[in-house]
């Protein structure tokens, strides 16, 4: 089982600002147009329990299991005593293959935050005038909101004792003056130490003042009944990238005296092999080829699967129209391009090749060592490359690497280093091009 880490974005605001109330409409929203979508919730307080009291689970607790697991069909359920409060990455971490992950609450969590404020909650109110009061100075987001909150209630009682309408500096917040000497401003202060920060990326709101602090900061404002548009937005910017895993097949190879596809390895097709070793990480498996006649039996061996085979878009061969092939024909943004002839090609390295594509945003992200780049156990980005590809293929050329000095095109070399961490025992790109190669190879693989 190859684990995929989940991205994660946390949904953040002050006390009934309507965070559960979002959330639950989202996560119908994003599991309504097919996507897998986890859930965290942040309890600030010490010794809730989810159980029941009276039921087994319940007594075994209550006895002194310090974990306990409930398992039905169809769900599983873990109950765990822990000394410290665990870190939100460290959850995020143990809820693989999920498309997003969205959390409530975890404001210090490090996660992007989308930031809730709603007109029917004073404390979002108070916050959101202190948040555009902050913006029209050009104050930045790691301004002290809690000592400007002070600072700005401590001048609206000051101007409301000597009868001024305003506030001095950065004048009136709704709240202020309301929150006597004695209670050392808590009210004014608790709003602000919740506040946007630089890990905001989007700010869901229906109060004017929010709206145009986040225009300011050119923070993205949606309408807080507008879900499909935050929606829009995770998909957009957050939602994992659906990976189409390419196995180019080719088909006669004059080297190996007959079609690498179907050449034995260890029994069977060498085909089988690479299906096996990739499909766990293809959101959509296609193999190219242009005798697709011959590997039908795929469909027959692994009917869980819906293998796509699809014929060359060129007559001419050529790793490059091999590579225009793959792109065309692809219905996921991320295209994973990989030869058959590589018999210990690697699903986690196509998994990292996708995650440092999705943080960086580059084009292609191909392994690359002292002789250059691996163009056939890479990542291209479909949109970014098929016209570059097409464009170059249309001239002539047949290697891939001919594309990368396109000035539209961003590449981005995986190194060395990044390959081994994925792969510590390496050779992900070993291929056989001769009988004896694959001999070797085979004698090799059979003797671990």
């Amino acid at each position: 089982m190859i684990d995929i880490p989940s991205p994660a974005v946390a949904v953040v605001g002050r006390h009934n600002s309507g965070k559960t109330t979002l959330i639950e409409r989202l996560i119908a929203e994003l599991t309504g147009r097919g996507l897998d979508v986890g859930s965290i919730k942040h309890h600030s307080h010490r010794g809730f329990d989810i159980d029941i009291p009276g039921k087994d689970s319940y007594r075994h607790r209550a006895a002194g299991a310090s974990e306990t697991v409930i398992a039905a069909p169809g769900q599983v359920a873990r109950i765990k005593t822990v000394e410290d409060e665990v870190e939100c990455s460290e959850l995020v971490r143990s809820m693989p293959n999920h498309d997003i992950i969205v959390v409530e609450g975890y404001r210090k969590s490090g996660l992007p935050t989308i930031e809730i404020m709603r007109l029917g909650n004073e404390a979002d109110c108070r916050a959101a005038r202190l948040f555009v009061k902050a913006a029209r100075e050009g104050l930045p987001l790691t301004t002290d909101f809690t000592q400007l909150g002070r600072a700005v209630d401590r001048a609206g009682n000051a101007a409301g004792r000597d009868g001024a309408g305003e506030v001095p500096g950065l004048g009136e917040m709704p709240g202020a003056g309301e929150v006597s000497g004695a209670s050392d401003y808590s009210a004014a202060a608790d709003a602000a130490a919740k506040m946007p920060s630089t890990n905001t990326v989007a700010v869901v709101t229906d109060i004017p003042d929010a709206e145009e602090a986040a225009a300011l900061y050119g923070i993205p404002a949606i309408g807080l009944e507008d879900v499909a548009a935050l929606a829009d937005f995770l998909s957009e910017h957050y939602v994992r990238p659906r990976v189409t895993v390419v196995i180019q097949a080719g088909g006669e190879s004059r080297r190996m005296g007959q079609s690498k596809a179907t050449v034995p390895f260890a029994g069977r097709p060498l085909i089988c092999r690479l299906v096996e070793r990739l499909s766990p990480v293809a959101d959509e498996l296609i193999i190219t080829t242009n005798e697709a006649d011959r590997l039908g039996f795929l469909h027959d061996m692994y009917p869980d699967l819906t293998i796509r085979l699809v014929g060359d878009a060129y007559a001419e061969r050529g790793a490059l129209p091999g590579l225009y092939t793959a792109l065309a024909a692809a219905e996921n943004p991320y295209v994973a391009v990989v030869a058959c002839d590589m018999v210990f090609a690697s699903a986690r390295l196509v998994v990292a090749e996708a995650l440092s594509m999705h943080e960086s945003g580059a084009d292609v992200v191909a392994p690359s060592n002292k002789h250059g780049f691996e163009p056939l156990h890479a990542m291209y980005r479909k949109e970014g490359c098929l016209d570059a590809v097409h464009a170059r293929t249309e001239r002539g050329e047949k290697r891939v690497q001919s594309f990368f000095d396109d000035p539209a095109v961003t590449v981005l070399p995986f190194n060395q280093d990044r390959v081994l961490e994925v792969e510590p025992r390496g050779g992900c790109f070993i291929n056989a091009n001769t009988p004896e190669e694959l001999a070797r190879i085979e004698q090799s693989y059979l003797g671990e």
